[in-house]
Formats: C-alpha cells, sequence, structure tokens
C-alpha cells in the first residue's frame, strides 16, 4: 500500500511526474541536454521573480549551500540560525576553515532584523546565511524585512536557505535584492530527492572570484562559468532524470496550477493544521511567523507520536516527530508541494480517529 507522505520532505509525487524519470536517458553533452537545462532556468526565474542565472547541482540542497558559504565569503560569514537547518550553514563554514560566526535564538522564534543590523554594523562580515523556512520548528524568518536591512550593506552577500519553502512561499528575490537562494526538489516543487537548485547574482559572482579556495564540486563559480561557456552544459554528469522530472513539473506548477493558486494552496493548507492544532493540542513557535509548508504541533496531550505514526501508516499515511530536542515534544505535519486540501482533512480525521479526540 503506498504510504501519503505528511512529512516535511521528500513529499509524495505525481505519479506523471514519476513517469517522466523514466524518460529515456540523453547526452549530456548534447544539444537536447542543453535544451532542457536552459528550460529548466528560464522557469525558475519565473518561480523566484528574478533574472540572476539559475544553477543546478546533482545533490541535496545541503551542497550548494556548503558551495555558497565557501565560494562567496572572502572575509568571514555571519550565520543567523533558528533551528537544527540554520546551525547546519555555520558547520558548513567551518568544517571548510571558512571564518564565521553564529547568532542563534530561542527554538520557536524568528530572527529579530534588528539583531542583524547590530551585528553587520561592526563591519566584520561580508556574507550572511539565514533559512527563510525552518521545518524543525515551524517558523519562517520574516525574509522582507531582514531585506531591508541587507540591503543597507552592499557590500554583504546575502544567502538565504529556501530549501522548504520555494513553490509554497512567494518571494520576489531580486526585489529583496538577494544574491544566493537555494531549493531542493523533494520539498514545495515536488519531484524526488536529488536535485538542487540556486541563484547567482552578479555580486556572488565579482565576490566569488576575489575567493581562492572554492572547493571543487560545489565551486559556485565553476558551474556558472562552464553552464555561459558550454552553453547550460556542465562540469560533472548531472542527473537528466531529475532534470526530465522538474522542467516537466515546472511547467505544471506556472501554466496548469498556476504559480499564484500554488501559494494560495500552501496557505490555505498551512491555515487549515495550523486551526487544528489550536483546537486539539496548541501549536510550537511564536504565531506570527509560522511556516506555510509545515507546521509543528505542541505535544501537549503527551502522546506517542510513534504509536500514532504506526497506526496512520496501517491507513497509508505518516506524518513526522519533532526534530533533534523537540523530538516527543512536537510532532509535525507537511502541507507542501503537491497535497491537496482534501489530504489533509483526511489525515486530520485520521488522527482524530486513532486518538479519540
Amino acid at each position: 500500500m503506498h504510504t501519503k507522505l505528511f512529512i516535511p520532505g521528500p513529499v509524495d509525487v505525481r505519479e506523471d511526474v514519476l513517469e517522466k524519470m523514466a524518460t529515456p536517458q540523453i547526452g549530456h553533452r548534447t544539444k537536447d541536454a542543453s535544451n532542457l537545462q536552459r528550460n529548466i532556468s528560464e522557469k525558475m526565474k519565473k518561480v523566484w521573480n528574478t533574472k540572476d542565472e539559475i544553477l543546478l547541482s546533482t545533490s541535496s540542497g545541503s551542497g550548494l549551500m556548503e558551495g555558497a558559504i565557501r565560494s562567496c565569503t572572502a572575509k568571514r560569514a555571519a550565520v543567523f540560525s533558528i533551528g537544527a537547518f540554520g546551525k547546519r550553514w555555520y558547520e558548513m563554514a567551518i568544517f571548510n576553515n571558512v571564518e564565521a560566526d553564529l547568532f542563534e535564538v530561542e527554538m520557536g522564534k524568528a530572527t529579530n532584523p534588528d539583531d542583524i543590523d547590530k551585528v553587520l554594523k561592526t563591519g566584520k562580515y561580508d556574507l550572511v546565511a539565514i533559512t527563510h523556512n525552518e521545518t524543525s520548528t515551524g517558523i519562517a524568518n520574516p525574509i522582507e524585512k531582514i531585506a531591508e536591512v541587507l540591503n543597507k550593506y552592499p557590500e554583504v552577500v546575502f544567502c538565504v536557505d529556501m530549501v522548504s519553502s520555494a513553490g509554497g512561499h512567494k518571494v520576489n528575490i531580486d526585489e529583496l535584492g538577494i544574491d544566493i537562494v537555494i531549493t531542493s526538489s523533494q520539498k514545495c516543487l515536488g519531484i524526488p530527492a536529488g536535485l538542487s537548485i540556486c541563484t547567482f547574482s552578479e555580486k556572488a559572482i565579482e565576490r566569488a572570484k576575489t575567493v581562492k579556495n572554492r572547493g571543487y564540486y560545489f565551486d559556485l563559480l565553476n558551474l556558472y562559468k562552464y553552464i555561459i561557456k558550454k552553453d547550460y552544459q556542465y562540469p560533472s554528469t548531472p542527473s537528466i532524470p531529475h532534470m526530465f522530472a522538474l522542467d516537466y513539473q515546472l511547467d505544471y506548477i506556472l501554466n496548469v496550477e498556476g504559480i499564484e493558486n500554488r501559494y494560495k494552496r500552501h496557505s490555505d493548507m498551512a491555515g487549515i493544521v495550523q486551526n487544528w492544532a489550536k483546537d486539539k493540542f496548541d501549536l510550537f513557535g511564536d504565531e506570527k511567523y509560522l511556516s506555510r509548508t509545515v507546521t509543528a504541533v505542541k505535544n501537549t496531550r503527551n502522546i506517542n507520536v510513534a504509536d500514532l505514526n504506526n497506526e496512520l501508516k496501517k491507513r497509508g499515511m505518516m506524518i513526522s516527530n519533532g526534530y533533534g530536542d523537540l523530538k516527543e515534544e512536537t510532532f509535525r505535519i507537511a502541507h507542501m508541494a503537491d497535497t491537496q486540501i482534501e489530504d489533509i482533512n483526511e489525515l486530520l480525521n485520521n488522527i482524530e480517529d486513532i486518538l479519540g479526540i
């Protein structure tokens, strides 16, 4: 029996998208491969409202995150974390010998833009790395307000992890002045895990030119130069099946469902789950900054989340336990990608039935 995934990635993938991954292979140095990548780039620019070039990597989003902080930090990076995945930016810097400092807030809180301003006023930093949507806590940072602060510091490269929000939460990249924004295939874009995507601004390109040790596979400048020189080819063999699926799915997002309709559906699903959580349990985190793609539910009934999941699996569904220190204190319900409102209602009805609430 198929298990519907209501976890914060990987997500359920439509059958027609899965079938596209079985498209017969093409040579990765052919014109067909160039056309495929060019099409993806143009469509992702529409999703992100940007004119910046799009880079692809056959990796999880963490690969391009590591590439960003390594390729574009010349002096020192300031990492602002609101949870487990925000902290990962800092770990990537340290393990790559990149000078960096970590600025954390309490789990369930968002980053205060004023705190970023105070840090950048010191003049110590030339790159900021931050998470837009933190799946461990169900909190979305006020990225528009944060961007207003960053715009006061034009020498600072602005990097944003949108792994779990791109395609589900509208962000106008160029308006906000974000230099590198990163996402993954297995979240709101709704294809299997294995592909990551990022933007690469002119400022980021010029900064990377000043950094000597950018790595190899995740050297963003090398990826950029290669696709420009080789007409949308890549230095290493990309996952062509993922590219077929992404190209197809982007057509669906832009032209079948419509991107604004997709954003509204994600917002509507979030509202349903959040209202249910407040009625039956409670919400974890600051309600002013709740995610549109995943809800962290405070486990006020002290249920055994593993037992609940075992029962849900018998009914063909799966949710996620709390992450890290929040395990058992919370459980998480994702509402992203091609999940529909009727799917969410079915899940919540089954949870109520199993728990007798």
